[in-house]
């Protein structure tokens, strides 16, 4: 009786009515969310997005319909390089820098792994997205 009354009260507690973030138009995948896309709606829904700092700027991962609650996996940071964008690849070490030129076989926002083309040798590589849309190749 207890473990019924313990799981009640959890499920209670995780599904109070709250105030989250919905969008007021169809977002599509990719595009930067602005704060004039966004509105606040009273529901009972677990894990939906509530603070308007955390959404605006960032893009969509999927796309977002409105009146729909928000969830974290649905946004990300803007991606800074596309597929088939030309990149700079940098492997470091130590003192030693090698840059060569790739190609972007995914799209990748800063701090993100994505898989790139080099050029020269036509051999693909991973590396982590840079701010200034190079790639580091480790």
């Amino acid at each position: 009786m207890k473990h019924i009354l313990a799981l009640l009260i959890a499920l209670t507690a995780q599904t109070a009515w709250a105030e989250i973030l919905v969008p007021l138009r169809t977002i599509r995948a990719k595009e930067i969310i602005l704060a004039t896309d966004l509105t606040f709606k009273q529901v009972n829904v677990a894990g939906a997005l509530s603070d308007a700092n955390e959404v605006v700027g960032m893009e969509a991962r999927v796309p977002l319909y409105p009146g729909r609650p928000m969830r974290p996996g649905d946004i990300g940071p803007p991606a800074i390089i596309d597929r088939n964008d030309l990149v700079t690849l940098a492997f470091r070490r130590n003192r030693l820098t090698i840059m060569a030129e790739g190609r972007a076989l995914g799209r990748g926002s800063e701090g993100e792994w994505i898989k790139v083309m080099n050029l020269a040798s036509r051999s693909t590589v991973t590396g982590r997205v840079n701010a200034d849309g190079s790639v580091e190749v480790k």
